[in-house]
């Protein structure tokens, strides 16, 4: 039973702390949004770049 109580005070405090959070606008989320997306492209491409190069390094010093 003490677990159900606790259950449900730990749900009381979440709702409570979900009010006091500033959600972005529909303009704020798209900018985000965006950048996020921006990012893991640029990322993905370094890293692809990177794999690329210390491969045929790789190759060279194999043989």
């Amino acid at each position: 039973m003490k677990f159900f109580q606790r259950l449900g005070q730990y749900l009381r405090e979440v709702r409570m702390e979900l009010k006091r959070v500033q959600w972005p606008n529909r303009r704020e989320f798209t900018v985000y949004t965006g950048v996020v997306i921006f990012a893991v492209l640029a990322f993905g491409l370094l890293f692809w770049g990177l794999d690329n190069l210390f491969l045929a390094l790789l190759r060279l010093v194999i043989g």
